[in-house]
């Protein structure tokens, strides 16, 4: 039997790990929606699921392009934890404030903290050994911003949120270096 369009070989099979990610991700947009339906307490607006969808679409678009662009499973999973981190940093930051409310000025020097993990990871492109230490001075930053504002601040929960979440950019540097290590043993 001929399989037009598949080159001969049978349809291409969807990985199960990617029905899973992006079912999630749907799943996790139409909760707030079923929520609204039965508790009143739970307003979104539309602008707030168009954030949402902008958010955990971008989410899985980098998730994609990490499993695309490595093949190290340190790299991977480094990567995987600085997406969760950049993810989780962005939206605490943007929806409820990790330090104080979503309208403490504060929370603005988060964005300093994703320009760091950002551009690491651009750099690391042409420098491979970078990457570890940019999600380490990524973690570093966000844990002195939760220090300084939030716990000798005025908002011990919202410092000592930032603090443990920083330990997701350490544990992705530690991950991103074991990588790196591996790398050298092997070229």
């Amino acid at each position: 039997m001929n399989n037009i369009g598949f080159g001969g070989s049978g349809p291409r099979r969807i990985p199960v790990w990617r029905i899973l990610g992006w079912g999630s991700a749907v799943m996790l947009l139409l909760t707030p929606l079923v929520a609204m339906q039965f508790n009143h307490e739970v307003h979104w607006t539309e602008p707030d699921f168009i954030i949402a969808f902008t958010i955990i679409g971008i989410t899985g678009a980098l998730v994609e392009l990490t499993i695309l662009l490595t093949y190290n499973p340190f790299s991977r999973a480094g990567g995987f934890v600085a997406i969760l981190a950049g993810s989780l940093v962005f939206w605490s930051s943007l929806v409820i404030g990790m330090i104080g409310d979503e309208g403490n000025s504060v929370n603005l020097l988060f964005g300093l903290v994703l320009l760091i993990a950002i551009f690491g990871a651009w750099f690391s492109s042409l420098h491979r050994n970078v990457l570890p230490a940019a999600m380490l001075t990524a973690g570093t930053i966000q844990c002195a911003i939760g220090l300084l504002a939030g716990i000798w601040g005025s908002d011990v929960r919202g410092g000592v949120f930032t603090i443990l979440l920083s330990t997701l950019w350490w544990l992705s540097s530690l991950l991103f270096a074991i990588a790196a290590k591996h790398r050298g043993r092997a070229g």
